[in-house]
């Protein structure tokens, strides 16, 4: 039986999380529970650190969440005919009763993070009980449908962040601090150098003290924007109560783990630098640094304290752009937005330069989102366009304007770390 389905307990006001039988790989039946991993979707470098992951081993889970074939339709049922194979073969396999899964990453500096994942509620916009911070693009909604139809489960958590207490350790602290010093179902040490430990938690009086308080919390979505927009729009399609009434998440308290914030890049297909540069010469300051990429960012983040400030990139150079014309931006910035929302980098980025400056549309076809800076930079040299590096925002603005209720333009952030796609999984037959 689908437990998260097929509850017919009152919904509590706040976060609802339900344990669920995870489907995980069998580790006697692949290389290693490491060469089976993967970042996120949308943080897989396409195509080198898609194929790379593809040769890492032939169960590696890309080949669920970014499967390739010549249609978006023969994509799709390949994902779905592999996974089908895979769970005949016993190369994955169900855990034998539904629990929370307490899940655990630490860097090589030392710095770990614990949450929890689960069979969260999928919830209205105006229940303001999941909050999003940035907009989303529909034609990755729909295809991300598509695959979760065809596949009939959720292959990776989103990662959502909530405000536990300050003070004494909370039921679901102490549960997950409790958790973490036994023996882990998995331990594996990933190629990016992160150790992720995974624990079952079936015990119903622990499963019941966690319920009961995260349905006083609201959680702020820090990776996924697109996958929960797809589980709200899977959920209306299908009868409820039923197993697509909830969706995999990984729930990080982040008054315990601070999440990190990262930029996304941009890629800009077909704008050679010098013509980039050219355009924004004149209602931008515009330099050049002839600098290495580690000396180029600390310069922009000096700049982006000051103001709004992008780093150009692509034709062996860096080029620092900032001090934009405040006349520029009053008529091309919207006001009927907050101010922190009017001055963020990539408001101005998507609104003044892509819109107004460059004329780039928004597309696929002409901007790549990439999570890694050099990544970026390389793209950019080797296909002629232009990289647009970005500083972080800080979390606090995330948050307050989420509350609002005002999104940022899509890609403004990137939290983590991110929780490995691979080490659980949910069927929705289960």
């Amino acid at each position: 039986m689908n437990t998260a389905g097929h509850s017919t307990a009152k919904a509590p006001r706040g976060l609802e999380l339900t344990p669920f039988r995870g489907l995980r790989y069998d580790p006697d039946r692949v290389g290693s529970l490491a060469a089976v991993t993967s970042p996120p979707y949308d943080v897989v470098v396409r195509p080198d650190g898609l194929h790379h992951l593809q040769s890492a081993d032939p169960y590696n889970i890309v080949r669920l969440i970014l499967p390739e074939a010549g249609t978006p339709g023969a994509r799709n049922a390949q994902a779905a005919e592999t996974l089908r194979r895979w769970r005949a073969e016993g190369v994955l396999t169900a855990d034998p009763e539904p629990g929370l899964y307490v899940y655990e990453q630490c860097d090589g500096d030392g710095t770990v993070q614990r949450g929890i994942i689960g069979a969260l509620r999928v919830s209205d916009p105006d229940e303001r009980l999941v909050l999003p911070h940035e907009d989303v693009m529909p034609h990755i909604v729909a295809d991300r449908a598509d695959l979760m139809r065809a596949t009939s489960a959720h292959l990776e958590p989103l990662l959502l962040t909530y405000r536990g207490d300050d003070g004494p350790a909370t039921a679901t602290a102490s549960l997950i601090e409790r958790t973490a010093g036994q023996p882990p179902l998995l331990a594996t040490t990933t190629e990016d150098g992160f150790r992720h430990r995974l624990w079952s938690v079936t015990d119903p009086a622990d499963l019941a003290a966690v319920q009961r308080e995260l349905a006083g919390h609201q959680a702020l979505i820090a990776d996924g924007h697109h996958r929960w927009a797809t589980y709200r729009r899977l959920r209306a399609e299908h009868p409820s109560p039923g197993p697509w009434d909830h969706g995999l998440v990984l729930l990080v308290d982040t008054a315990r783990y601070p999440l990190r914030v990262r930029a996304i890049h941009r890629l800009l297909h077909g704008l050679p630098v010098a013509d980039a540069v050219s355009a924004l010469d004149g209602p931008f300051r515009v330099r050049r640094l002839d600098a290495p990429l580690a000396e180029a960012m600390d310069v922009l983040a000096g700049a982006a304290s000051a103001g709004n400030a992008f780093l150009l990139a692509g034709d062996g150079a860096f080029h620092l752009v900032d001090r934009p014309d405040p006349g520029l931006l009053a008529r091309t910035v919207p006001a009927d937005r907050p101010v922190a929302w009017r001055t963020l980098d990539a408001t101005v980025l998507h609104t003044t330069l892509l819109d107004h400056v460059w004329r780039i549309p928004d597309s696929p076809a002409h901007i790549a989102y990439i999570h890694d800076a050099a990544a970026t930079v390389e793209k950019a040299e080797r296909d002629g366009g232009t990289a647009v590096l970005m500083h972080p925002v800080h979390e606090d603005v995330v948050r307050d304007l989420a509350r609002q209720g005002v999104t940022m333009p899509r890609k403004s952030t990137s939290f983590g770390p991110k929780p490995a796609s691979g080490l659980v999984l949910r069927a929705l037959d289960l």
